[in-house]
């Protein structure tokens, strides 16, 4: 199963997915995919594999986007682990959720937090300039109907945000593990 985690900027979603990855790391139904970026290593966010346009427009990948200006990609492999029965947990955009539903099972967790949250922590994290953190903010893509989708609010602390990303990803493990 492809578990694409989703939602607007400044939600935390690259916090809590580290939090849930330290959190299951001892598991081996699931992984944690490691995105490649077009944007240098030292940004800040993510730990991602940073590489240059040309670099990103050479390889394959199982899923690619572009947002924000930048472009983001989901390495091939994820398709292997998909068919052998591993759960795979992808930061993606929500523009890409249809192709992967016709491609894989799919299931979406939405982080998401109050606009006003949303914003003091995109200016807070100081990455975009304050236009580019509006349009983050304005951009909104619906997620296609049919697709199983899980919520989770993040307005609280680190701690509570991964108590309740983690305890969504563990009911999808054990759903795609046959366990009640």
């Amino acid at each position: 199963m492809l578990v694409l985690v989703v939602g607007p900027s400044g939600a935390g979603k690259d916090t809590l997915l580290d939090a849930a990855r330290r959190a299951l790391a001892d598991d081996p139904r699931v992984r944690f995919v490691r995105r490649t970026i077009t944007r240098p290593a030292q940004s800040g966010g993510e730990d991602h594999e940073a590489v240059t346009e040309a670099e990103f427009l050479a390889r394959d990948f199982t899923l690619h986007w572009q947002a924000h200006g930048l472009r983001y990609g989901i390495p091939p492999d994820v398709a292997d682990d998909v068919v052998r029965g591993r759960v795979v947990v992808a930061n993606v955009s929500r523009t890409v959720i249809a192709e992967a539903a016709r491609r894989f099972p799919t299931r979406v967790v939405e982080v998401t937090a109050p606009p006003t949250l949303l914003a003091a922590r995109l200016a807070s994290r100081g990455r975009e300039a304050q236009a580019d953190a509006v349009s983050r903010l304005a951009r909104s893509v619906a997620i296609p109907e049919g697709v199983p989708l899980s919520i989770v609010v993040n307005d609280g602390t680190i701690d509570q945000g991964t108590e309740r990303l983690v305890a969504a990803l563990q009911e999808i493990i054990r759903a795609a593990s046959g366990v009640p």
